[in-house]
């Protein structure tokens, strides 16, 4: 960072027993350092905090800071990156989720790493993300992946899918991905769809459970927009953007998926590599 740090959110998961202590020593460097801590209002009744010195309580959602700290999973340092999408707030996160594969560091080493934070001492990656089109607000944006997902009891669904003016094909399946490398490690990857390297531009297009032998993952050109078009007889096909379900697609209809760059901020310990965080996460690639 060339800019002191002044002013932190901190963002924590749904559990706040097990981020308890880690907010403690939080509190204790960011007041050592002069760094005042915002907290919304969830939050602030999450954690029963109290009004104190260097705190700002209440602040809204996404409210200017110079840094964002997550104590939690992928899935919360998802809702920070999206929290601060476009405005360069450097999301910097300590994993205390399932895999992390987005955080900075983990759990053991919270005290030296939420000095090194309020220190300024981390390098920014810039993230891209992929945007489904034909929404209010521009789309929804998706820093790891969106899938065109059936719903559990219905049909199979009966999806078409082209590249720029091209239809690609059509799969009988549970669904499709579209990954940014950021979200190729994540159900892209269970798919058995490309594991992409951050800082590779374009993003992943895979399949969930095709009933098809000729159905392959692809890699999408950053400049190529990607249509999805359910061709079911009337079942609808659930929308999800990083997990979360935001909307639906109906039978007959389409939606376009873009490629957008330098969305997200994510703080980084100076000289941490992708492929030696892949390595720790999902073991070597080869014995």
């Amino acid at each position: 960072m060339s800019e002191p740090v002044r002013s932190v959110t901190v963002i924590t998961h749904r559990r706040p027993d097990d981020v308890e202590p880690a907010l403690e020593q939080l509190r204790a460097a960011a007041a050592e350092a002069g760094v005042e801590l915002c907290f919304d209002p969830e939050e602030v009744q999450k954690h029963g905090i109290e009004p104190g010195a260097g705190l700002s309580l209440h602040v809204p959602v996404g409210c200017p800071a110079d840094l964002c700290i997550v104590l939690g999973g992928d899935g919360t340092i998802l809702q920070a990156l999206r929290t601060y999408l476009g405005t360069g707030t450097p999301v910097f996160a300590v994993n205390y989720g399932e895999v992390g594969f987005l955080a900075t560091a983990e759990p053991d080493e919270v005290a030296g790493a939420v000095r090194r934070a309020l220190a300024g001492d981390f390098e920014v990656m810039d993230l891209p993300a992929v945007i489904v089109d034909g929404q209010e607000d521009n789309g929804w944006t998706a820093i790891n992946d969106v899938s065109f997902h059936r719903r559990p009891g219905l049909r199979v669904a009966d999806l078409s899918y082209a590249v720029g003016e091209e239809e690609v094909g059509r799969v009988r399946c549970d669904g499709l991905v579209a990954a940014t490398p950021a979200g190729s490690t994540g159900y892209n990857l269970a798919n058995g769809g490309p594991v992409m390297a951050w800082g590779v531009e374009g993003y992943a297009v895979s399949f969930i459970a095709p009933h098809s032998l000729t159905a392959r993952a692809l890699v999408v050109a950053p400049q190529d927009s990607l249509t999805v078009h359910n061709r079911s007889r009337e079942e609808p096909i659930d929308v999800t953007v990083d997990g979360q379900i935001v909307g639906d697609l109906a039978a007959g209809e389409s939606l376009r998926v873009f490629f957008r760059d330098r969305c997200g901020a994510l703080a980084q310990i100076p000289g941490a590599s992708f492929y030696q965080r892949l390595r720790e996460k999902f073991g070597r690639l080869a014995s």
